[in-house]
């Protein structure tokens, strides 16, 4: 089931699009809530330049490395993300600039691997962003950076909105990806469309000859453009779920592989497991033109 929805969002052949009709109604009553409860929220200023990284699609546009590699274009930025799949309520310290404070169990897969690889920086979880602001805010945070944040329609802040460069459904859920209405895209102040203000490029740590693809992440055929030489077998989980050092065990025996390929915010769920990994990294490229607009909001802010 969970297989033929991310392909109705997210490659839908004729027969998918029957299904969508079928759900245009439940999909209408979403996205009309949706826009309802956006143009009657009042955001709230909390005095310091928030910048939020977000999109309209559900999963797979790129915000935890997109977070990353704005992140370390500014000193003194806090990001304050949600947690998703964390084992923990409420907030928690993920890092301190730099320093890991939390298990990715209690930070959340995507927490956890910001956190980890930005080392000048500070990232924090909650359920309530405006916590997470306020505690930022207490801790001497200059600029946050709001991960996941365009749903947050009570905050005051920079939306920064990610698209692929194709986008085949367009309607909201559960009829495709889409959270809200296609077109409150006009209500992000900077539209990042992949290719043309943001780049990926994608690198392997330690290939070998026989690689098992274990991944939990949203819509995982998207790394198949991306996939080398070796892989024998796919594996998918739901996203943001946990592995089993035993599955993954056997994994590797029934595939006689050699190594499990994994992309890097899986690795930092496995890393204590002590297994062959070999690593997809992904680091995204900005625009200057893009890097210069969030600059100029910031400085403006604070002047």
């Amino acid at each position: 089931m969970r297989q033929f929805v991310e392909d109705m969002w997210y490659k839908p052949r004729w027969y998918h699009w029957a299904v969508s009709l079928i759900f245009l109604p439940l999909s209408v009553i979403w996205a009309t809530v949706m826009m309802a409860r956006r143009f009657l929220a009042t955001p709230k200023n909390f005095s310091i330049p928030i910048v939020s990284v977000g999109n309209l699609q559900v999963g797979g546009t790129g915000k935890t490395p997109f977070v990353i590699a704005l992140a370390s274009k500014f000193r003194d930025a806090w990001v304050v993300s949600r947690g998703y799949g964390r084992d923990s309520k409420g907030l928690v310290w993920v890092s301190d600039k730099g320093k890991i404070l939390a298990s990715v169990k209690t930070s959340g897969d995507e927490a956890y691997l910001i956190a980890s690889m930005l080392k000048e920086h500070s990232v924090v979880v909650s359920e309530d962003r405006v916590s997470g602001i306020e505690f930022a805010k207490q801790k001497g945070a200059k600029v946050i950076l709001l991960d996941d944040g365009f749903s947050q329609v009570a905050i005051d802040k920079l939306e920064i909105l990610l698209f692929p460069n194709t986008i085949p459904n367009r309607l909201p859920m559960p009829s495709g990806p889409y959270r809200e209405w296609w077109w409150l895209a006009k209500k992000g102040h900077i539209v990042a469309i992949e290719q043309r203000d943001f780049q990926r490029e994608v690198t392997f740590d330690n290939l070998t000859s026989r690689m098992v693809l274990v991944t939990a992440i949203a819509n995982p055929q998207r790394l198949d453009k991306y996939l080398p030489q070796g892989v024998v077998a796919k594996y998918y989980l739901p996203d943001h779920a946990y592995f089993n050092k035993e599955h993954l065990l056997s994994l590797l025996s029934e595939y006689r592989a050699t190594s499990l390929l994994v992309t890097q915010k899986d690795s930092v769920k496995i890393e204590d497991f002590k297994l062959p990994i070999s690593v997809i990294k992904l680091k995204l490229n900005l625009k200057k033109k893009l890097l210069d607009e969030v600059e100029n909001y910031i400085k403006g802010y604070t002047k």
